[in-house]
Parts: C-alpha cells; structure tokens; sequence
C-alpha cells in the first residue's frame, strides 16, 4: 500500500487499547496511530513512551472535533461506552472499528450497521481470534477434508484464576456487560459461526464459583448448527487443569489441539510483529488421528500455521482504500450476539433456546 497512511484515533488505553490495538495499527502498512484518548495521566505517559508521535487527548469529543483530520476511529474503551461511541464517530462521518463485544444486543449491533451503511462508513468489529495459529489450522484442515464430515467440534479457553482481579470485565452490573459469557464467550462463539454456519438451538450454563465474584466465570455453551455440527464451547476463569483448546472429531479423524496461540503473550511481553511472528514450537502442535489418544502417541502432529493478529488491520486498510472487503462485519458480529444472549436466556431459565 502506497501514498499518505490513513490517521488513526484512538480510544481507550488499557488492556485491549495499549496491547492489541496500538501495537498493531502502529505495525499495518497504510495505517499510522495519530492520537490516543485516555484520562488517565499514567495511561497518557504510557502511550506517549510506547509510541513517541502520537498525540494524546482526555476525551472523545476532542477528537470527534478533529474528524477531518482522522480517516478511522478504533474503540478499545470499556464495554458500556461501545454503543455511544461508534455511534457519535458514525455520525461525524468517521470509519469505525469496534472491540468485541460491539454491543450489549444483537438489536443494538444492528442498528450500528444501519447507521453505517446509511452513512456509506465502514463498521467493522476486532476479532482478533479468527487469525488464531490453531484457528487458522483447523481450518485449513477443515478446507482440505481432512477431518471428513465434522460432527462435533468442543473449544476451551480456560484460566486458573482463584481470585478475582476486578474492575468492570468482572462487575455484576448488566449495564457493565461484563462476565466470561460476553468476554471470552464472543470468541469462542464467533469462531463456531465461522466454520460451522448459523445455530438453531443454544443451551448453555453459568455459574459464579469464586468468593467475591459478581458475574460469570465459569460458562458452557452448547449449540446445534442447522448443518448439525455440534459445538460444545468453554469459558472458564476456575479451570485447575485446563483442557485441550480444540478437540475436533469428524466421520475421518479428529483433530486436538492444546495450548493457547502464542500471540497475545507475545503482545504484553512488549514484543511487535516482525519476522516468524506468531510461530510456536513443533512440541505444542496438535494431532490428528483416529482411534486413539494423541496424549498417548495416537494420530500425526499437524504443523501449526502462524497466527497473524496484523492481517486484521491490514484488512481494515484495504477496505478503507477500496482495496477488499470488512474483515468482520457488524451483521456477523450481531449474528453471534444472537447466540449469546440466548444462552443467557437458556442459563437463567434454564431451558433450550431455539433462534
């Protein structure tokens, strides 16, 4: 990509905004971060020592008031504030791109499309996991039929953490939209829709286990795709052991994977992508196999692909250049909202939800 890199804004600096969105829209080729809104003072230092040009404001409408100036507002901010904000950049005629989840409710998500496709703006939603090393595999395996006919497919992302860390990703406010479901659950549920189509039944369980805790954090997901793929997906902050990331079984050969994709680690430990970027060692590849444990020697190891975090963001500026299309759309992002609030549904009332 060649000519005047697309200015960036962007809000919120703290876990999503200093770690995910920062370090990748300073790496993307046509993008250049240009100001970071946080009213923090150690979150404006910090910003300002990990990206020594970018300029720093202490609220939105600062750089709403800058629209003209700006080619893309990013929203790393808290949950709550998802909606207003994309909505007030929208309509000062900006492009956004919104963390996950891009809203409370389906009803909300689509309407922020509508907004957008009446303004002629793209609208587009981080989900940074579709380009997971293990995802990427999968469906590539997936692609090449590798596995047959998949029958059932479980994903986990577990934690072992025994004691609450707090802040809002963990308070029982509904307004806060905290709680693993809307968290790790928009993950996990994305990538389902991904490979295996739209859901026509969703049951699920939420408990609260530890002391102190307010909302959910230890969750389960069942769904039944109108293919008949059935995904049984985890989200845990209390898993002791934790359990394969993916166990894939198909009318071939099944598929486990174990171990979390080393990207994000890389990410908090300051390091920028570059050269053999999101590669992991031959001992953490997955198996494929029939007939047997792969912890016992069963199936063939599977080399993993890359991950690749920094296609997102390329995605995104070939789409604001006419170069491709959205990487993720809010339609699909409200797609997954679907399935998410009827699994909250089916935990509290404890019954099968049909969409």
């Amino acid at each position: 990509m060649t000519g005047t890199p697309l200015r960036v804004g962007l809000v919120g600096y703290g876990l999503a905004g200093s770690v995910f969105h920062a370090p990748l829209i300073a790496a993307t080729e046509g993008l250049a971060l240009d100001t970071v809104v946080t009213s923090s003072p150690e979150r404006q230092e910090q910003a300002r020592a990990e990206h020594p040009d970018v300029r720093v404001a202490g609220t939105a409408e600062e750089l709403f008031g800058r629209a003209d100036e700006l080619n893309l507002i990013v929203i790393a901010s808290p949950n709550k504030t998802h909606v207003p904000l994309a909505t007030a950049a929208l309509k000062a005629g900006l492009p956004v791109v919104v963390d996950k989840p891009v809203a409370g409710t389906a009803a909300e998500a689509r309407e922020l499309a509508a907004l957008a496709e009446e303004r002629g703006l793209l609208l587009s939603v981080f989900q940074n996991r579709r380009w997971d090393n293990d995802f990427l595999t999968l469906r590539a395996l997936q692609d090449k039929g590798e596995l047959g006919d998949v029958w059932r497919f479980e994903s986990r992302f577990e934690r072992w953490r025994p004691q609450p860390k707090g802040g809002w990703r963990e308070s029982g406010d509904p307004a806060e939209i905290g709680g693993l479901l809307y968290d790790l659950g928009s993950h996990v549920v994305d990538q389902a829709l991904v490979l295996f189509g739209p859901v026509t039944e969703v049951y699920a369980e939420t408990d609260i286990r530890r002391p102190g805790a307010e909302t959910d954090d230890d969750t389960f997901i069942a769904l039944t795709h109108a293919n008949g793929v059935r995904s049984h997906l985890y989200v845990s902050a209390t898993t002791a052991q934790l359990g394969p990331r993916f166990r894939v079984l198909g009318s071939q050969a099944g598929y486990v994977k174990y171990g979390l994709d080393p990207q994000e680690a890389a990410l908090r430990e300051g390091l920028r992508p570059g050269p053999a970027w999101g590669v992991e060692p031959e001992s953490l590849w997955g198996r494929i196999g029939s007939g047997e444990s792969p912890l016992t020697g069963g199936g063939r190891p599977v080399p993993t692909l890359p991950g690749d975090y920094p296609a997102y963001y390329a995605a995104v500026a070939a789409a604001l250049t006419g170069a491709g299309p959205n990487p993720v759309t809010a339609h699909e992002a409200a797609a997954a909202l679907d399935v998410l609030e009827a699994a909250r549904r089916s935990a509290h009332d404890k019954v099968t939800v049909t969409l």
